[in-house]
């Protein structure tokens, strides 16, 4: 598999404090992608050193990793956004978005890429049969389903996974849609981008996939991050326009 969709695949990988996964998951990712494919780290000046790794990483393979620095820790919808940016700037075809953090298996990304051929958006779905989370407490679990739960009820789609972030976008999906106007900061951007995609007609399907708690480093979820969903979605559902 190399060109795929009118051009290579681009995997954006936003990063906050992610030292002692980002070396690891760029090289099992790359493992997976096709040769021709490209890995973005987007990072928000993590503290911790990851920006500087992930350097590394590009001077060692500069024709397969890529890093865009950002000034600060500014949420996840807009690291995406600006990853989206560049991939789509760099003639991206497929764009892929992955947690790195080894939530998602990059074992999986051929599944995904092989998906795109007959669908616009593939998601990585943990609530549709076969899929599954491993190693959270019942309550995570419970905020996870019932968040996915509220989404599809109020915006009425027919998708299991509305808060998953692991991803495939086909290149005519993010160009079709809106980016200035997209504005989530949290996990809401997950929800939003999926509703935005479907409004536009473009096919959704589901994979199942196994999501497997982080191996290393403390989770990005804030009470705040969870109230911007909650009313987020509503809001989706009753603007004007896609």
């Amino acid at each position: 598999m190399s060109q795929i969709a009118g051009g290579p695949a681009w995997l954006v990988l936003p990063t906050y404090n992610e030292a002692g996964n980002v070396e690891s998951v760029v090289a099992q990712s790359l493992a997976q992608l096709p040769e021709d494919a490209r890995v973005l780290v987007v990072d928000d000046a993590s503290p911790d050193g990851t920006g500087a790794i992930a350097d590394r990483l590009a001077a060692e393979r500069p024709d397969q990793v890529e890093v865009l620095h950002r000034t600060g820790k500014r949420g996840l919808g807009p690291a995406y956004i600006a990853g989206f940016r560049r991939a789509l700037s760099g003639g991206a075809g497929l764009v892929l978005e992955m947690d790195a953090d080894f939530s998602h298996d990059p074992a999986d990304l051929p599944r995904l890429l092989a998906a795109a051929e007959r669908a616009d958006l593939v998601i990585g779905s943990r609530y549709v049969a076969g899929g599954r989370v491993e190693a959270w407490s019942a309550s995570r679990r419970l905020l996870s389903r019932g968040g996915s739960a509220y989404a599809r009820r109020v915006l009425g789609l027919d998708v299991r996974d509305l808060t998953g972030g692991f991803k495939c976008f086909r290149r005519e999906v993010l160009e079709a849609i809106d980016l200035d106007g997209v504005d989530s900061k949290g996990y809401a951007f997950q929800v939003e981008m999926t509703y935005r995609a479907a409004r536009h007609g473009f096919r959704v399907a589901e994979l199942p996939i196994v999501f497997h708690d982080r191996r290393v480093g403390a989770s990005k979820m804030t009470a705040a991050i969870a109230a911007e969903a909650a009313w987020r979605v509503p809001w989706l559902r009753y603007r004007r326009g896609p």
